[in-house]
């Protein structure tokens, strides 16, 4: 059950993210090559064992840390142990049924039904399920939600620090609410309107492109009228007892899956599900999956849709019907065959973009969409308005792929990138989150696979590499073009004459393939990057009495922050801080700040452009990420142990031998310029857009650039820009994870430690500042292009900033908390007006002053003056009275638990101490955080309101429609 691209391993590999063993007990079993795949019983299971119910009809290897069982009345459960987090347990219940489950008067119902369940339920009266779990340390939407899809609803709990009584409890609640939901005459009226203001949330032009793609891919089909979300019509008239035939007709043992995984013991986990679920029989036989239909060919084949503010986009999709597999190692090793030629054709389509081809980005990809069709779909965005040249282009790449196989080269490429990326995660497997491998499971039973464990999956892969030849490929992709239903659609600016006509003859006409899009074959190493001088030496270690940590200063100047640990198997978080990152632009003057993260990383290194890089990395854990912070710029990567001395490498060298390539810099303009008027569509964008811009009192580094601004970036401009920056300010080096600490030091002096000594300049602090706008007498508006009925409002007060506050920002972290289950109370479940209210605490550690406490939301715009009175009602009661003890304990305690699960990891530990190395402020910061988020009264929560919250110093963003104010944007002037 391989699914995906490359670049995202967890969507493409499911196969592989069960459990780090593969213990079958008894004899060995045959090596997992010499499968019959014909033989559809696990290898590993003892003679007369009993097939676990996720197995039948597979020869996958089955997943010993899992137990299975299934109860007398259909249930079907997977328990294991998993101790990460330390304490959490992670429980997921599957109802197997959705959107496509629904009649047509029941659009919608299966997601009403999903909120409704978590309002109230048997065993805990409405909206009080959210509370218990809070007090537990479970935060809303973080640790308890849901989600509802075509083909199933999920209910989703991580209970943190889990005792019995706790998980017992929270086992009680959930059945509650899966047997016997408070499905309420009004609980139905409050819950419609929420998630109608979800409806009008998600609106706009990109949802209506999304609407429209569904319905004209899969036209003829059931998923072509079945969105998860519904409709206003059939969510209005939704009744309780409407809502209750449907929960009657799906909510069935036999269609309902228990997934859990936890730092507990698997027997106690079966024994809950047995006391909770065996006794659930309802009368009647199960009700028979709906017909979803086949791909129809009879159907129009192109399709034009105008949005006049987003740039020209192309989609097709080559559709097969759908039939359930058996999830067999031959049927595995197919999907590897296939994703290999997919990733071919996908390096080839970016080699085009990257050259300076017509299309911006184009890719392909396979996948099995709701169990209703295999597909194979391609996605292009065109560069300017020639649409017809990008769809030519791609069209000849493909053609050429389905022309003529292969060279040996370029398969052995993506399969050596495949090796490395099992092999990763097989060494990482002990170290999986309990909460991803419940997840694993959810997702196998959805599109009707197994899960194997990581070992199994690399060996499966190393037992089939001889598979992947030049003709077995090309038959591949030729199949994964095959189909007698196609569909292409235009998404275009304006409107096209006889468009739906042009674009079907162009996506029809036989076309010759461009052989000039393969790559040429091309040895590289790291012997070919810049050699980097003489090794530097240690100048001093200091222990900063933390966990182990230490500073090492070598003779250049370099400051490296070490933290060797084994909390995550064979991972290593890096990241170099160098320069003073926004600090190091002006502020009164537009600048070329924004195009470092779009374009510095693809300019290349040495003599090594691009594609010299991706060739580099090739089966290796190699990363290369930018990232401009308050004051510093960042180099990062995730690696590992075997890779280590290689990254460290490859970005010191970047730092001492730059490569200014021009096409990437004129990809990142062309991408810009077709962004920027799409900001326009909807409220989310713009905020996307403009709030940082404006919440920092317009100044001009944080600013979105419009079309002058991008205007700006040549290649020559942006060198100009970067090459200083890349010589500025000392360089401190993060190392956190599974190293050898002696090992590493030799390394860094190898690399880090052998550059030429830079500027003394302080990485934290500095004359500079930040402002947050003063309060107006009228809010700030800005108008949208999008719906009617949608509306934002960004409601803020201002607060301060500095690394010597902190402890004040995390308090103010719990007064936010406590604002926002508030105002979701208020706002969402008792009024109904917004469908995600949320109070954000902004604090910049690294400037003295410019934080701010924000209401953020999106709503239509008959209900801004419904959030304003419920936004003073709640300030006015804040500054007024302290809080209740449990009030504050449903507020804090969700707090802790995010701090004691997220240090178990490195990235907390790296995130918290950046800039520590040359600022020892941040090492004191960082040990009262537990404290400081979790150690309160009513009384500083009260002290906090009224310091802050003053009515005095309010700040207003609205954004409306444009029909509210014409074509006057105040942002704009």
């Amino acid at each position: 059950m391989f699914r995906g691209r490359l670049l995202a391993l967890a969507a493409f590999l499911p196969l592989v993210t069960g459990c780090a063993t593969t213990d079958g007990g008894g004899a060995a079993p045959p090596t997992l090559s010499e499968q019959s795949a014909s033989d559809l019983r696990p290898p590993n299971l003892l003679p007369g064992e009993e097939i676990p119910w996720l197995y039948r009809d597979s020869n996958i290897p089955v997943d010993k840390a899992w137990t299975f069982g299934e109860l007398n009345n259909g249930l079907r459960y997977a328990v294991r142990h998993n101790g990460v987090p330390p304490g959490q347990v992670s429980v997921r219940i599957v109802i197997d049924a959705g959107a496509l489950m629904e009649e047509d008067d029941e659009q919608g119902y299966a997601h009403l039904l999903e909120h409704l369940t978590f309002r109230g339920s048997k065993y805990v009266p409405d909206g009080e399920a959210i509370r218990i779990w809070q007090r537990l340390g479970a935060g809303f939407g973080s640790d308890s939600n849901a989600e509802t899809t075509q083909t199933h609803t999920v209910y989703k709990l991580d209970l943190p620090d889990a005792t019995a009584q706790s998980f017992d409890e929270s086992m009680k609640i959930i059945s509650g609410m899966i047997r016997e939901p408070g499905l309420t005459g009004a609980a139905v009226t409050a819950e419609v309107p929420v998630v109608i203001a979800e409806l009008r949330e998600r609106s706009g032009a990109q949802a209506r492109v999304g609407d429209a793609t569904r319905e004209h891919f899969f036209a003829g089909q059931l998923l072509a009228d079945r969105s998860t979300i519904g409709t206003p019509e059939t969510l209005n008239a939704a009744t309780p007892a409407a809502v209750r035939a449907f929960h009657n007709r799906w909510y069935r043992p036999e269609n309902t899956i228990i997934v859990i995984a936890g730092d507990g013991d698997p027997a106690a986990y079966e024994e809950a599900i047995r006391r909770y679920y065996a006794d659930w029989k309802l009368k009647g036989g199960r009700t028979p999956e709906p017909d979803f239909g086949d791909p129809d060919p009879a159907q129009p084949q192109a399709r034009v849709l105008v949005e006049p503010d987003l740039p020209y986009l192309i989609s097709a999709a080559m559709m097969r019907p759908w039939h359930k597999k058996n999830d067999t190692i031959a049927y595995n090793q197919g999907l590897l065959i296939d994703l290999v030629a997919q990733q071919i054709i996908n390096r080839r389509l970016e080699a085009r973009a990257r050259g300076g081809g017509s299309y911006l980005q184009a890719g392909v990809s396979q996948d099995d969409v709701s169990r209703s069709v295999d597909g194979t779909f391609i996605s292009i965005v065109p560069i300017g308005s020639d649409w017809q040249a990008a769809l030519t282009d791609v069209r000849s790449v493909i053609a050429d792929a389905m022309a003529a196989a292969p060279t040996q080269e370029e398969i052995d490429r993506e399969v050596t990138e495949l090796d490395a990326a099992f092999e990763i995660l097989a060494e990482t497997s002990e170290t999986e989150a309990g909460s991803k491998q419940a997840e694993n499971i959810v997702n196998a039973v959805d599109i009707r696979e197994t899960v194997a464990s990581q070992g199994v999956a690399l060996e499966i892969f190393r037992g089939m590499k001889a598979m992947f030849t030049p003709e077995r490929l090309l038959e591949a992709t030729r199949e994964l073009f095959a189909s007698e239903a196609q569909r292409v659609m235009l998404v275009t600016p304006e409107p096209i004459a006889d468009g739906e006509q042009e674009l079907a003859e162009l996506f029809t006409r036989d076309i010759g393939g461009d052989s000039g899009a393969r790559l040429a074959a091309s040895s590289v190493s790291f012997d070919d990057l810049p050699d980097l001088g003489e090794p530097g030496t240690v100048e001093s270690s200091t222990d900063i009495q933390l966990l182990g940590m230490e500073i090492i200063t070598f003779s250049n100047g370099v400051r490296a922050l070490l933290y060797p640990n084994d909390a995550e198997v064979s991972k290593i978080d890096l990241k170099v801080r160098f320069g003073r990152g926004y600090q190091a632009f002006p502020a009164n003057q537009p600048s070329l700040l924004w195009s470092g993260e779009a374009a510095l990383v693809q300019s290349g290194v040495g003599d090594l452009g691009q594609e010299e890089l991706d060739r580099l990395a090739t089966g290796r854990r190699i990363g290369f990420g930018f990232e401009v912070e308050n004051d510093a710029f960042s180099f990062s990567a995730y690696t590992r142990p075997a890779d280590l001395e290689d990254e460290l490498k490859l970005l010191a060298a970047k730092l001492a031998y730059p490569r200014w390539d021009p096409a990437p810099v004129i990809r990142a303009r062309a991408a810009a310029k077709l962004a920027y008027p799409t900001y326009a569509v909807s409220p989310q964008l713009m905020l996307e857009r403009d709030l940082q811009w404006l919440t920092h009192d317009r100044d001009p580094r944080w600013k979105t650039p419009g079309p002058d601004e991008i205007d700006m970036l040549t290649p020559e401009a942006f060198r100009a820009t970067w090459e200083p920056i890349l010589k500025q300010g000392p360089i401190e080096v993060m190392l956190f994870g599974d190293f050898n600490r002696d090992e590493a030091v030799a390394m860094l002096a190898r690399t880090f430690g052998a550059l030429p000594r830079r500027e003394e300049e302080a990485l934290v602090g500095g004359p500079e500042t930040v402002a947050f706008p003063a309060p107006g007498t009228q809010p700030e508006r800005l108008y949208h292009s999008g719906t009617q009925d949608q509306a934002a409002v960004y409601l803020a007060w201002p607060t301060g900033g500095g690394i010597e506050r902190v402890r004040e920002s995390r308090q103010l972290e719990i007064l936010s908390e406590i604002f926002t289950n508030r105002l979701i109370e208020k706002l969402r479940s008792e009024e109904g007006a917004s469908y995600a209210p949320q109070v954000i605490n902004s604090w910049p550690t690294s400037f003295d002053k410019g934080g701010h406490l924000a209401v953020i939301s999106q709503l239509s715009p008959d209900n801004l003056d419904k959030l304003y009175s419920v936004v003073n009602t709640i300030v006015d009661d804040l500054v007024a009275n302290p809080v209740s003890e449990d009030e504050l304990s449903r507020a804090t305690e969700p707090l802790r638990q995010i701090v004691m699960r997220a240090s178990t990891g490195n990235g907390f530990w790296l995130q918290q101490l950046e800039g520590a190395a040359f600022d020892v402020r941040r090492i004191s910061a960082i040990r009262t955080i537990l404290s400081d988020y979790s150690v309160t009264t009513p009384e500083t929560m009260q002290a906090l309101a009224r310091k802050y919250l003053r009515e005095d110093s309010e700040w207003r963003l609205e954004i409306l429609p444009q029909s509210f104010a014409g074509s006057t944007n105040t942002a704009d002037k």
